[in-house]
Order: structure tokens, then sequence, then C-alpha cells
């Protein structure tokens, strides 16, 4: 059995005291408790003190004429602070949007989508389960998470998917995503709720610039949903010219814009949402020309 302890995380404040009991159904079978190579005592009952991390861990009942494990319980603590509200430090925050810990996106209205989040340092011992907590919304399925190194930093994305998900209803009840992290003995969890549509953000569109005319078009994601004509998207194009420091923004429902801007120096990029519901602008596209 696996038991989370909160532990309130200062100098003054107790241990937790916990009664550990040994799963033997002979009651005379004599026994005792070890942590590690540690004896902690004899008897079917073990009351343990867990306060630091030292204290958590594997703790196993033994047969005392054969040694032979008969059970075991593990410890996890959670910090606390005096409110016994969690206090979360394995994660790193995302910067957007309002510094949440694990972020989710969906590139399109399949069910499909991905969740997100990051630690300051690869540690080989954390491990990281995350899960919907499913009520009447239906299962939720999510690949093993994937770590991405950058730097200082480690970020981890799973790949997640709604059965059942019908991109053309509306949804009534969000999906609520939960991520445990375990380091060692140390363990916290995180939770985010949303709706599908609330997490949409398109991949960018393909676009090209035909010089003879100082005309832009540009195509919808492939992987955007379809029909187009039941989930339209619109685009916003910006012109940059490096050499006059100027930039020119407009947005756009259609497929093409002619820009005002002339000249080989120009950079030129479409970004898209969706048109009718304010999902979030994709990334820029690669550049036009």
């Amino acid at each position: 059995s696996v038991y989370v302890i909160e532990s309130e995380w200062n100098d003054v404040a107790p241990a937790k005291r916990v009664e550990l009991t040994c799963d033997t159904p002979d009651e005379a079978l004599p026994v005792y408790w070890k942590k590690g190579t540690e004896l902690k005592g004899t008897g079917k009952t073990l009351i343990a003190e867990v306060k630091e991390f030292p204290d958590a861990g594997n703790y196993t009942c033994l047969r005392a004429d054969t040694h032979e494990i008969i059970s075991y319980e593990f410890f996890l603590i959670t910090k606390v602070d005096s409110n016994g509200q969690m206090i979360r430090s394995m994660l790193r925050s995302f910067e957007e949007p309002n510094k949440t810990f694990l972020k989710c996106e969906a590139k399109n209205y399949s069910g499909i989508f991905k969740c997100s989040w990051m630690t300051e340092n690869e540690s080989p011992n954390v491990k990281f389960t995350i899960r919907s907590l499913k009520g009447s919304q239906g299962d939720v399925t999510c690949s093993s998470p994937v770590a991405h190194t950058d730097e200082s930093v480690t970020e981890y994305t799973a790949q997640c998917q709604k059965e059942n998900y019908c991109p053309f209803a509306e949804e009534h009840q969000p999906i609520e995503m939960f991520l445990e992290v375990i380091d060692e003995v140390e363990y916290e969890n995180y939770t985010i709720s949303f709706f599908i549509r609330d997490i949409i953000k398109p991949d960018p569109p393909q676009c090209q610039y035909v010089a003879t005319s100082g005309t832009v078009t540009w195509t919808y994601p492939r992987t955007w949903s379809t029909p187009k004509s039941y989930f339209p998207l619109t685009f916003r194009v910006k012109a940059e010219s490096t050499e006059e420091h100027k930039i020119w923004v407009c947005e756009a429902d259609e497929q093409s814009i002619q820009i005002p801007m002339t000249g080989p120096e120009i950079k030129i990029s479409v970004q898209a949402r969706d048109r009718y519901y304010n999902s979030s602008w994709s990334e820029w596209s690669s550049l036009c020309r």
C-alpha cells in the first residue's frame, strides 16, 4: 500500500503519527518491522512518526522465524503550509496563461490534445502519472510522457484523447486532468479543468507571396478540423520592413491580401485562430517569401 502523508513544512510542527498493521492472518505469528536495513519494531502493530523525507519510504513487515516479507507500506511526503495548502516546488510554471504549471492545447476539434509541464532540471528518479478525473464526461487516455531537454529546463508532453468526442456537439462538462509527480519520496499533484474549445491553438497556415502583384495567399493548416465552412478560421498577416523599422498588421477572413509595403527586405508571415470562438492565435507561420 502507498500512502501520502501531509507534512507541515516548518520546524515547530509535530510529526504525523501513523499506525501500521502487519497483514498476517495469524495473530500469534512473531513479526518485526524494518525500514531499509533499520529495525523499527516488533509485533503486528507499529507506530511510525513521519515528518521529514528520511522518515518516508518503505516500511516492511517480516516473519521473525523465516524473515519472509509479509506486507509493506510505502509512505510519500507532500509538503503543506500552516493552512494545509500543498507547497508546490517540483514543477516550473509556464509564463502563459496565468503562470500555470500544467498546460493543455489542442490543434483542432478532434478530441486529441497535448498536455505539458516543466521541471528545472531533469531528475533521473522523478515519475509522472497523468490521467483524467473521470466523471460522466467519458474516458481520456494519455500516452507516456516524453521529455524534451532545453538547457536547464526539461519539458514533458503527453498526448491525450477524449474517447467518443464529437467535434460538432456543444461541450457541457469540462475535462479535468490530474498530474501526479513523485521524486523519490516527495509527492505533489496538479489539476487543470477545461473545455476543448478553450484550449484550441491551430497550427500556422501555409503561405506564399506573389511579388508581381504584392499579394500574400495562404491555406488552412493541414491539421485543422474539416469542413472549414463549419470550422472557419480568421487570419492575421504581418509585414515587417527591417530597413525602415516598420510593421504592418492586418486581419482577414479571406485567404489572400495585398501588402502595401514593397521591397526585397520585407518579411511576411501569417497566423490563425478560430473565427467564432476566442481561441489562442497560432504561432506565426514560416516566412511567406
